[in-house]
């Protein structure tokens, strides 16, 4: 099942079943009467929202579900920085520009890579990332989960 990226940033994720204790005298087939459709009511999915555990992890493996051919990510100086541009450009934009932010990167494809490199780090990368963004752009660190949603919404419009 692959992961599913919803307009409003949440991701919805393939949940593997839990293990069920099974009693040690049990005959393999047979089910416990309490326990009957049990494994038929657990979910097979989860939505999982900015900042929710997991999230940055699910992201990032998202991107990868769009591509799987595409080489590992290399974060260069110059993507890094149009990436911190382009993040801070949509954080600050009154409308939530972010196909008009896209469209004026000179290098889309280097910034895409350094965002990709960003999430691959998880939640400490994307923190220390929003910092940066704080220090060369101006204005206070975005929580790792605002930086989180923006990277995917640049991510998602690279990749139309």
């Amino acid at each position: 099942m692959n992961i599913v990226r919803n307009e409003d940033g949440t991701l919805v994720v393939p949940v593997v079943a839990g293990r069920h204790e099974t009693d040690d005298d049990a005959v393999p087939g047979d089910e416990h009467p309490d326990r009957a459709g049990q494994a038929d009511a657990e979910p097979t999915t989860r939505v999982l929202h900015p900042g929710e555990g997991g999230y940055d992890e699910a992201l990032a493996a998202w991107d990868l579900q769009q591509n799987p051919d595409r080489e590992p990510v290399v974060s260069t100086a110059s993507g890094r920085q149009e990436a911190m541009s382009v993040v801070h450009a949509v954080a600050t934009s009154i409308d939530h520009a972010v196909a008009a932010s896209v469209d004026a990167l000179d290098d889309p494809d280097a910034s895409g890579e350094a965002l990709r490199h960003v999430l691959v780090g998880g939640v400490p990368s994307v923190e220390g990332f929003a910092t940066e963004v704080a220090e060369a752009e101006g204005g206070e660190p975005l929580p790792a989960h605002e930086a989180t949603k923006i990277i995917g919404e640049v991510l998602a419009e690279l990749d139309r």
